[in-house]
């Protein structure tokens, strides 16, 4: 390569999220406005291997901003995690003239990113995965658009628990990470939430929060639990054998990845997508755009690997003081 990028590839690759499309979108119209040209990847790494390729223009993404999922496909690779792989990833590069990559997708994304980049491929990441795990962002693409998915969902589950004085029992997506969960528990008004970085007391997070609640006149109860932090089928017979009532369980799955991406997810997507352009255009490589405080920014995929996210424990406390009313003295 004479290290000046004239042709760029984009994948999105991982679980999908809300607003992967709307990041492929700005990837492609920021390559045209700077002269480049741009080529999608289909199915993620796995088609870099196989050659699975459609050339992008302007009108390929016209209309793409509203939809969900990816219009790249997406697929997790094993291949692409051996050396053998890599290297036919790399001759499809120089088969198709593709100077540089988009990656698009969560820290796995970004493992295969580094080490693609060590192949000599130049590589951006964009960090999107609904559950906002990344540690070098304070915020990835299709975290709340999932929020909102699971809060609707929770919601109307809600009424009918309400209305037959139930206790309910949600599990939401998140894989090892809690931010999900207390950020939906927080606002459908849980009467508990369980997270993986915090470590179970079920005493004291589940059977004292419902006696709590029930003392104080609810009939009805709510417990969000983070698929990282256990299963809700598990905690369900928990509370059968603690308290005896029968809880039912709910869990909401994949629909959370699904649906329109939010405002905040097409418009984090799209500033995303463009910085992850302009970079390249301007020589800088082997980064991944993350946001600060509002800001984009730009971190070295190595160092942005190294970096841990923490959940906000004041917002587990939060919950506890206004999540379940007192019992009347």
């Amino acid at each position: 390569m004479d290290g000046k990028i004239k042709r760029i590839g984009v994948l999105t690759s991982g679980g999908d999220a809300p607003g992967m499309n709307a990041a492929v979108r700005a990837v492609v119209r920021t390559a045209i406005s700077f002269g480049l040209e741009c080529i999608g990847i289909r199915r993620g790494w796995q088609g870099l291997i196989n050659s699975d390729f459609v050339q992008l223009d302007g009108a390929a993404v016209g209309h793409i901003l509203d939809r969900g999922g990816t219009m790249l496909y997406t697929a997790r690779s094993d291949e692409f995690r051996e050396e053998k792989g890599r290297l036919k990833a790399v001759a499809t590069c120089k088969m198709l003239g593709i100077d540089a990559v988009v990656a698009i997708g969560g820290d796995g994304t970004f493992r295969g990113a580094l080490d693609f980049s060590r192949m000599g491929i130049p590589v951006v990441g964009v960090p999107a995965t609904i559950d906002n795990d990344i540690g070098c962002t304070n915020y990835t693409i299709g975290f709340d658009t999932a929020c909102n998915t699971a809060i609707e969902c929770i919601d109307k589950l809600r009424d009918t628990m309400q209305s037959h004085e139930r206790c309910s029992v949600v599990e939401v997506m998140g894989r090892n990470a809690g931010f999900l969960a207390l950020y939906v528990g927080i606002s459908v008004g849980a009467t508990a939430v369980l997270v993986p970085e915090r470590e179970l007391n079920f005493e004291r997070d589940v059977v004292e929060r419902i006696r709590s609640a029930r003392l104080a006149g609810v009939t009805h109860f709510m417990v969000v639990v983070a698929e990282g932090a256990g299963s809700a089928v598990e905690i369900a017979k928990q509370i059968h054998e603690a308290i005896g009532i029968e809880p039912r369980v709910t869990v909401l799955g994949h629909i959370q990845r699904g649906g329109s991406p939010n405002a905040r997810d097409r418009e984090t997507a799209t500033r995303m997508g463009y910085f992850a352009v302009k970079a390249l255009a301007e020589g800088r490589t082997n980064l991944v755009i993350s946001t600060r405080d509002g800001a984009i920014v730009e971190t070295p995929i190595e160092e942005a690997l190294q970096m841990k996210k923490h959940l906000q424990m004041d917002r587990y406390e939060v919950l506890e003081a206004v999540g379940v009313s007192k019992p009347h003295v």
